[in-house]
């Protein structure tokens, strides 16, 4: 039989109905929203973790922010790899089994460390979802409707982090005032029940993501990605090339002495980094976490160089992309931070219950948020119909939009005023999350989907959760320590994060000086280093 025979016999590989795709995309926004209730829930229980563990503003600030974000975006990037070489839905499957395990456990925490070590576990489990998720979605749907789909997918933060602050300011206020005189099941309070509340169901949640059907990887592009002989294997040497002290052994495997030499350079450099930080800032331990993180994040960089040359430069060699990612994770850096501490403000500033304040910010993050993703999706895929600087150019309008509707939220003396201002805000305020994945994934090969989204989430997690919080409850406890009150010191605070967006602005500007040569030449770049592409 010749090999033209052959092809007719075998059909050809066909694209997935629009009723399956739009099945999966709904599944997977479940897990996003799981995903944020595990993550967000801590904010609204801040306070009484605060006044029960004896923990300060910039300790949750850590929790929060640091302790799960370092673990999140590092293990984000082998794992960013493995979805791009395994299969996908199973990858999604048992990272939310094991996040939703570790959400369970926190509330059995006694004190810092014991809550610092649980939301590490929750980071890592968590780091599973982000790039398999938008690598399949990437083979459901068209690229004509990526910014759309993901802004629907990413809506689930919004959703989750609402239902997460929603759930469980309501659990600590019934709780607390059904057993106020005491004889709660097992001594338990409020904050403890809430975590297990919503972790324990995630491990249901699980069991359905694993029959979800695995879409042909590049299909949607005509670009045919092979499946991987020995994917495990491989997301061995990229663990080994990303966790310190291995990478020096794996670096010296594939480049020898010389970049051994120029890592421990970098090591050296993050070190000094960190002791400035320290001497500044104090808070060691945040400092510690961030700068390991980053040695790990730039050694892994050094090694893939090495090892996929194509992906390092359409993924690290990119203007746009760095510019971009830079841009989006200052964006992240506000809404990371107002996000986590908003239910402490309204409680501090206005007076709120944990009940009436997790139950008006739980709606507004799930509505408002909603709205503003898919929307901000929607608007940034028509846009892409107009100019190719769409993706970056949806980022500069919202940054600077979104400057004085944060102002006027923090500053208003009404609280129902201050209510509506930050729906208004926060609608306008995520509507860049689609243009921010769509970049990511317009700039590289299908191949390639895991690691570029590994990527966004990284500078998503160290510019923007591992700053944010910390460094807004940081700027609280020093004005606190300096005569103010507690209430004002966390709204200046606040105010003062506002200007992150004048950064997102103009890395935005300086992305979309390069975005439209680069996405049109990306097939040719990567080939020009080694990349060989078949037709599907």
């Amino acid at each position: 039989m010749t090999s033209t025979d052959q092809d007719r016999q075998t059909p050809a590989p066909q694209a997935p109905s629009r009723r399956y795709s739009n099945y999966v995309l709904g599944v997977l926004v479940l897990v996003y929203v799981f995903n944020f209730i595990d993550r967000q829930i801590l904010s609204i229980l801040a306070e009484d973790i605060r006044n029960d563990l004896g923990v300060s503003d910039a300790q949750l600030g850590f929790l929060y922010g640091t302790a799960f974000a370092v673990f999140y975006a590092i293990f984000g990037i082998p794992i960013g790899r493995l979805a791009d070489m395994w299969t996908r839905k199973s990858l999604i499957s048992i990272g939310l089994a094991a996040w939703s395990l570790m959400t369970a456990l926190s509330g059995t925490a006694r004190g810092f460390a014991s809550l610092a070590a649980y939301r590490i576990g929750v980071g890592i489990g968590e780091s599973s979802a982000g790039p398999a998720a938008f690598s399949m979605l990437g083979d459901y749907y068209p690229p004509r409707l990526r910014a759309t789909v993901t802004a629907m997918y990413s809506s689930g933060v919004y959703i989750g982090a609402g239902l997460g602050i929603l759930i469980g300011g309501q659990i600590v206020d019934r709780w607390n005032n059904a057993f106020a005189d005491g004889g709660a099941p097992f001594g338990l309070v409020g904050w403890q029940v809430a975590f297990f509340a919503v972790g324990l169901p995630g491990l249901l949640m699980a069991i359905w993501v694993w029959t979800l059907r695995e879409p042909i990887r590049g299909l949607q592009e005509g670009i045919v990605t092979k499946d991987h002989p020995a994917p495990f294997k491989e997301l061995g040497k990229e663990t080994a090339a990303i966790l310190p002290p291995l990478t020096l052994l794996s670096l010296q495997r594939a480049g020898g002495a010389r970049t051994v030499a120029r890592n421990l350079l970098i090591a050296v450099g993050c070190a000094v980094a960190c002791f400035g930080l320290i001497q500044v800032f104090g808070n060691p331990v945040q400092w510690i976490a961030l700068a390991i993180g980053a040695y790990a994040f730039l050694s892994w960089v050094q090694g893939l160089k090495l090892r996929d040359r194509p992906t390092f430069e359409l993924v690290y060699r990119s203007r746009s992309m760095i510019y971009g990612m830079f841009g989006f994770g200052w964006m992240a850096f506000v809404g990371y931070g107002l996000g986590f501490w908003a239910p402490t403000f309204f409680r501090r500033v206005h007076d709120q219950s944990a009940g009436e304040a997790g139950l008006i910010l739980g709606l507004t993050a799930a509505v408002a948020g909603w709205m503003g993703v898919a929307g901000g999706g929607y608007f940034s895929d028509w846009m892409k119909q107009k100019t190719a600087k769409a993706r970056p150019l949806c980022g500069l309008i919202i940054a600077l939009a979104s400057i004085p509707l944060g102002a006027s939220f923090v500053l208003t003396e009404s609280v129902t005023t201050a209510y509506v201002l930050n729906f208004v805000y926060t609608v306008i305020g995520s509507a860049w999350i689609g243009s921010a994945v769509a970049l990511a994934n317009d700039l590289v090969l299908p191949r390639m989907r895991g690691t570029a989204s590994a990527f966004y989430i990284l500078m998503m997690t160290f510019v923007g959760l591992a700053l944010g919080p910390f460094l807004m409850g940081w700027l609280s406890t020093t004005l606190e320590a300096g005569g103010a009150d507690s209430g004002r010191s966390l709204q200046l605070a606040m105010l003062a994060s506002l200007g992150a967006y004048v950064l997102g602005a103009i890395f935005f500007w300086l992305a979309g000086r390069s975005v439209a040569a680069e996405e049109s030449s990306r097939i040719e770049r990567a080939q020009a280093v080694g990349e060989v592409i078949e037709a599907a």
